[in-house]
């Protein structure tokens, strides 16, 4: 289990070391650094108020589904960030690109992932063509992480867990599931 554990890492500090360093570009990093907001409190809470102020019913109960599984996985993250402390890539690892403003606190999980997946999927499961949008953004919201070095790439695929998992939980729980 434990050598299992270690290729595990090793594959991921290589991972998020190819992407920061290997796709580094000045339109890259305007890029990563504008999709990786999307993922942000700002973003996500402001879209569904948005849905929910500006869509008619059975439609507004999306942003419903889509608060409820962005404020459970939320919880779900910050639990994991408390009990699974994981120091980000950008300060451990000193050959990655840090950029401005770099957070601090525990990466793992990814809470901009976990909140781009927890809303993406409520769309998805209500309009199943719209995944060819959704889940292309919510993975290069993930990217964008890894690219910023702010998480590593586990850390992307259990936000990525968590977000769909809460997200199926709220809509069948509360939508038409």
């Amino acid at each position: 289990m434990q050598r299992l554990v270690h290729r595990i890492q090793r594959m991921d500090v290589w991972l998020v070391c190819y992407v920061n360093r290997q796709w580094k570009s000045r339109v890259m990093d305007w890029l990563m650094c504008r999709l990786t907001h999307l993922g942000g409190a700002f973003c996500t809470i402001t879209f569904l108020v948005v849905w929910w102020l500006f869509t008619s019913s059975p439609i507004k109960q999306w942003a419903v589904e889509g608060f409820a599984a962005l404020a459970g996985s939320h919880l779900a993250v910050r639990v994991c960030k408390h009990y699974l402390p994981r120091i980000r890539p950008h300060l451990r690892l000193s050959e990655l690109y840090a950029f401005p403003d770099a957070l601090t606190d525990y990466s793992f999980p990814s809470g901009h992932t976990t909140a781009a997946f927890s809303i993406a999927t409520v769309f998805v499961l209500h309009v199943p063509w719209s995944a060819v949008i959704w889940l292309p953004l919510a993975c290069l919201i993930g990217l964008s992480r890894m690219y910023l070095a702010l998480h590593y790439p586990t850390d992307v695929v259990m936000g990525a867990v968590l977000g769909t998992g809460f997200a199926l939980g709220a809509y069948t729980l509360l939508g038409a599931g």
